[in-house]
């Protein structure tokens, strides 16, 4: 087995046997990477590198909104309304190519991705089983696109 089958073999397994919790904070975490990197490949004009990751970024952003339990708690609309004003300005700042969009979205983002991180590891560290997530951790597949988790490059 060559060197990539065994890290996406590896990706896959990290993706198939991860907490819920654990799961959300992948999905945060290459959110932000994806979003650093369309920041770069801006600065450096590179236009099917920006494409490529911002839509990544809007893929990861469509399966936090759809694994968002609405009725969990009372938050949750207003994290629904973050999501699809953050979904909207990449698709925008896409189209523009505007860096300054991009590192606004990061800016709301890299502290959602800071509290998951704390979340999960607080209820780790406790033993505790990991309750629902408000933001309700993600399916293995999304039912409208039949796409698996591990498609988002999460590990």
């Amino acid at each position: 087995m060559n060197q990539a089958a065994l890290l996406n073999r590896f990706r896959a397994e990290a993706v198939a046997t991860a907490t819920p919790a654990k799961l959300l904070t992948m999905l945060y975490d290459r959110l932000v990477l994806d979003l650093d990197r369309g920041i770069a490949a801006i600065a450096a004009d590179d236009r099917a590198a920006v494409n490529t990751h911002l839509n990544h970024a809007q893929d990861i952003i469509h399966e936090l909104r759809a694994s968002l339990d609405l009725d969990a708690w009372d938050g949750a609309r207003g994290l629904m309304d973050l999501y699809n004003y953050i979904f909207v300005e990449l698709v925008s700042a896409n189209i523009a190519r505007d860096a300054a969009r991009v590192t606004a979205c990061r800016d709301l983002l890299i502290p959602l991705r800071d509290a998951w991180h704390e979340a999960a590891a607080s209820t780790t560290a406790n033993g505790a089983a990991v309750p629902a997530a408000p933001a309700a951790a993600p399916r293995a597949a999304d039912a409208a696109t039949d796409r698996r988790i591990g498609e988002l490059g999460v590990a």
